[in-house]
């Protein structure tokens, strides 16, 4: 029976269309990562800041402070709700491909049983956009979602922030109240999920300490004492730029 199902004549043509624009779809995602980065030097950006961070270290709190202290605009989780905004989609359904592992079979076969899901490639494109008009406008700091491998490495601050998986357990063990076991399979998802995210789309290693201007191991300093820190970095960087 599985054999006759793989060589099914309409079910292989069907896979082997889905295959080819699948490829075509990578080809224009790559086109979009390459578009979106502004490396004009006459196109001038920002102020903004992206916060790349391991899972259960506080990035998104440590955003927010950082936002409160600047007076800045916070994009998070609401970036993807900018997507699903231009897309005319529920943000639930977004949420499911935010920074998630690519699983193929999935994008394979997906598009037979519901014609409203949207592909990595789709949604990189979309985001691609969003970030690009977020760091024109400046003023913005932007977390996560490889938001740094789309602008020019110049005229922002890239910040990494870390912490020992212990630390991060306890973190997540409290806010979700998950069990130790439980909550060491989350980190291994959500960091996994950004790794291949950032690898797929961006051709880098989101752990490496070269990408970044900043890395902030924030076990004993704590989210509010790192948020200080990226302000004065910032601060620092902007002084250093405009001599």
């Amino acid at each position: 029976m599985k054999q006759q199902t793989r060589e099914d004549p309409k079910i292989v043509a069907a896979a082997e269309r889905r295959m080819r624009a699948w490829a075509l779809a990578q080809e224009v995602a790559d086109w979009a990562v390459r578009i979106h980065r502004v490396d004009q030097p006459h196109v001038r950006l920002g102020p903004y800041i992206t916060i790349s961070r391991e899972a259960g270290a506080g990035g998104s709190r440590i955003a927010e402070r950082v936002g409160r202290t600047l007076g800045w605009e916070v994009l998070d989780k609401n970036l993807v709700d900018c997507v699903a905004q231009q897309l005319q989609l529920s943000p639930n359904m977004l949420h499911a491909l935010d920074e998630t592992p690519c699983h193929w079979a999935y994008e394979l076969f997906s598009h037979w049983l519901d014609s409203r899901v949207v592909s990595h490639e789709k949604y990189v494109v979309h985001l691609g956009h969003i970030v690009a008009a977020a760091a024109r406008r400046g003023n913005v700091v932007l977390v996560g979602r490889g938001a740094q491998f789309f602008l020019p490495r110049d005229q922002g601050l890239a910040v990494r922030i870390i912490a020992p998986e212990k630390y991060r357990l306890g973190q997540i063990m409290h806010q979700h109240g998950m069990t130790e076991e439980e909550a060491r399979q989350y980190l291994t998802e959500v960091d996994q999920g950004r790794a291949d995210f950032v690898a797929r789309f961006f051709h880098h290693d989101v752990s490496d300490p070269h990408l970044y201007d900043l890395v902030i191991n924030v076990e004993h300093l704590g989210p509010e004492a790192a948020a200080d820190q990226i302000v004065a970095a910032w601060h620092q960087l902007g002084t250093r730029r405009t001599g």
